[in-house]
């Protein structure tokens, strides 16, 4: 029998997955998550033509003024639009969803995937994993910043090497328990390489944890980038990010509770859709 047979009479688990992934996110709290991200996402690639107000324009009068027709979040305490600055200040977070934790995760997978093929690999691989996983993500942001200085660039960072050896270890398992499983061993003992069965089985059975683990990492990568840039370690005034905003929302807590009002609310619904749709998807996965 070849190793094409054995493809045909192998489940088609990488079909059910894919099924499954775009079946969770067509209704119920998938669909919520997915209009959620959604909205912002549009809103910060829109900010240049929604913003009513350049985010670094010092505007004469206009210090810690509330919420108006002119202002819908109000100002800040040097006169900048608050709105402006968030609907820019979302652009950052876009960049650290959807470029920094695509990467840290496309390399961990590469790890978990090719490091069991042998086994001073494996065991070079991990121990590299487990150095990354004993720093704290407060300590490694502290430790990048020493070294790279306070920037978007240190916040990508941060987050790919965070979230390299959660996927790494994910996509271990995922192999070491695919290879495993009888159809793979028949593929194996009729020829099939390594090569060809990583990509015909291993990394399709292996695709909804990992799309899970996706979600879940963006709604972390949000944290992380609020208070990195709340603790004065990401990005610097004055460009604006949602967790600076956040920051200097709460300074001026008292005489403009209003302030801080605008940034909550996008970080919550970033990171509140994409959990709805992690957990849609896992629930799925369940049935």
């Amino acid at each position: 029998m070849s190793t094409a047979a054995v493809t045909e009479v192998a489940p088609a688990e990488g079909v059910r997955a894919r099924r499954l992934r775009w079946g969770a996110l067509a209704h119920g709290q998938g669909l919520v998550g997915v209009v959620m991200v959604a909205l912002v996402v549009v809103a910060g690639l829109l900010a240049p033509v929604l913003a009513p107000y350049d985010p670094t324009q010092q505007i004469p009068g206009a210090n810690l003024a509330p919420p108006s027709a002119a202002h819908w979040l109000g100002t800040d305490e040097v006169n900048r639009d608050i709105l402006s600055r968030v609907l820019h200040g979302i652009r950052i977070d876009l960049v650290v969803v959807f470029l920094a934790v695509p990467v840290g995760a496309a390399l961990g997978v590469a790890l978990g995937l090719l490091s069991p093929l042998h086994a001073w690999a494996d065991v070079a691989t991990q121990r590299l994993l487990d150095v990354l996983l004993a720093f704290p993500v407060l300590i490694l942001a502290i430790t990048a910043t020493a070294a790279m200085g306070p920037g978007l660039r240190t916040i990508a960072v941060v987050i790919v090497l965070a979230e390299l050896p959660i996927f790494g270890r994910l996509a271990r398992t995922s192999v070491l328990k695919v290879r495993a499983l009888p159809y793979v061993e028949s593929a194996r003992v009729m020829g099939a390489g390594e090569t060809w069965l990583l990509r015909k089985h291993v990394l399709p059975n292996s695709l909804e944890p990992l799309t899970v683990q996706l979600a879940v990492s963006m709604s972390v990568a949000v944290f992380i980038e609020g208070a990195m840039s709340f603790l004065g370690l990401g990005v610097r005034p004055p460009d604006p990010s949602l967790g600076s905003l956040i920051k200097d929302g709460i300074r001026n807590v008292w005489e403009a509770p209003f302030f801080v009002v605008g940034p909550l609310v996008v970080v919550s619904m970033l990171v509140l859709g994409f959990l709805l749709v992690a957990q849609a998807i896992s629930a799925q996965r369940r049935r």
